[in-house]
């Protein structure tokens, strides 16, 4: 009796679909929601970004200062140097 009582236990324990192996996938479950939330936080942050760039000028202007340097016509550049 203690015989099978022990093989059920390490089937519990150890076996296919057994505690530990449920433990290891909660835990991957885990990582990938956390995985899933960051790029759908992500993609929201895009979205909204093209739906700007879509609609109005201003995301487009500020873009072309900040990365490209460019600036308007009779506009004066100053740049601070420290």
């Amino acid at each position: 009796m203690i015989v099978l009582i022990a093989l059920l236990q390490n089937r519990l324990w150890n076996g296919d679909g057994g505690i530990g192996q449920i433990l290891e996938y909660e835990n991957r479950l885990e990582t990938l929601k956390q995985e899933v939330q960051e790029s759908q936080d992500r993609n929201a942050g895009l979205y909204a970004e093209v739906l700007n760039l879509r609609n109005g000028t201003e995301a487009i202007e500020e873009r072309a200062r900040h990365e490209l340097g460019m600036i308007k016509e009779n506009e004066t550049f100053f740049q601070i140097i420290e």
